[in-house]
Parts: structure tokens; C-alpha cells; sequence
């Protein structure tokens, strides 16, 4: 998606060789116009799939699930990162770890939010290591739901996250693949349209 990309070449930061600071248009500070268009573009490309709920993660997920699922007229349903009181016993939950975190937490949906008459498009905001979406698919497993696709606005391309879930077969559309990205050089994208990207 090229606005995409030109929008994390003009205004990203990149630190080091694997942070990619978005925060100032994707997930601290939201470009709303930015996500609408993400939101079309995640309908366009799996509007013919039966989707009827969309899930993802919080909280940087959240913003680009909700205009997504804006576009397909579905629920959201989001993963919480720890137990709250008013989510109650009844949940599915995984063990997951946040890179950008660094630390381990666990991940709950309640089990009144997901049942095996789901068709599921998981939204997220990055894909690196693919450890959010490993916890997301142990829960969909435990609820039955049918994954139909993951939607990831930015997946870092060098790392092996995308590789695995494609090779799994699972239909997973990147609206940027970033292949490589340093402090002099800026980022650089996967072409779009390439095989890999399916």
C-alpha cells in the first residue's frame, strides 16, 4: 500500500536495525484518514471470505480493527494483555511475549466472544517474530473459530513471523513489508505484488 509506505518513509523513525517508530501516525498518535484507507484496503482484500468478526489485540490493534470491521459491518473483539475482574473466568487464554515490551504476558477473550460459527480476520498493527499472532491462533483453536486471514499493516519482512504463518497456509496480507531499514539508509520495502506476499 504506497501510502502507507510513503507515510513510514517521510514521518517514521527507524532505531537501530529493528525498531520502527510509527507512533506519531499509527499507534500513540492516530492518522484517521491514514487507518480509513488501511480500513478499505483489509475489505478489499478479504471482503469475499464470509467474515463476521474481526479480532485483534490491545491496544494498537484496536484503531485499525475498528475501521476495518467499519467496512465488513462486523463486531471486534479484542485480546486483553491481563486478567480483568470484569471479563470474568469463563475465557480462552495463551502465553505470548511482547518484543517491544520485553516481557511475557497473558492473552484472554472471553469465551462469550468466540464461538466455531466465526469466520476470523485478525488485524494487527506488526508482525515481526509472529508471537501475537502464535497466541491468537492457540485461541482461536481453543474456540473453534475458523481463521480466515490475518491483516497486518507492517511486517518486518527480515524477520521470520510471515514466513511461518504463509507457510502454514494461512492467507496473510502485509499493506508493507518492510525488507530491510538503518539510520542512514531509512527503510526499504518488498515490492508489492510479489509472490511472497501471499
Amino acid at each position: 500500500m504506497k501510502l502507507l509506505e510513503e507515510k513510514i518513509k517521510n514521518e517514521g523513525q527507524v532505531i537501530g536495525t529493528d525498531i520502527l517508530k510509527v507512533d506519531m501516525f499509527l499507534n500513540h498518535q492516530i492518522d484517521v484518514n491514514l487507518l480509513d484507507e488501511m480500513g478499505k484496503e483489509f475489505y478489499r482484500l478479504f471482503k469475499n471470505k464470509g467474515i463476521n468478526k474481526i479480532l485483534t489485540v490491545e491496544s494498537s490493534g484496536i484503531a485499525i480493527a475498528v475501521m476495518t470491521a467499519k467496512y465488513f459491518n462486523v463486531p471486534v473483539v479484542f485480546a486483553k494483555k491481563s486478567s480483568h475482574k470484569n471479563v470474568g473466568n469463563e475465557v480462552y487464554s495463551a502465553h505470548s511475549h511482547s518484543f517491544t515490551h520485553g516481557k511475557d504476558y497473558e492473552m484472554i477473550v472471553s469465551k462469550k466472544y468466540l464461538s466455531p460459527t466465526d469466520n476470523i480476520l485478525f488485524i494487527d498493527d506488526f508482525l515481526a517474530g509472529g508471537n501475537a499472532a502464535f497466541s491468537v491462533l492457540d485461541i482461536l483453536k481453543q474456540s473453534g473459530a475458523n481463521l480466515v486471514g490475518i491483516g497486518i499493516a507492517i511486517e518486518k519482512g527480515f524477520q521470520d513471523g510471515g514466513k511461518k504463518l504463509r507457510e502454514m497456509g494461512i492467507e496473510l496480507q502485509s499493506l508493507a513489508i518492510v525488507e530491510g531499514m538503518d539510520e542512514t539508509n531509512g527503510v526499504s520495502f518488498r515490492e508489492q505484488g510479489s509472490e511472497t506476499r501471499n
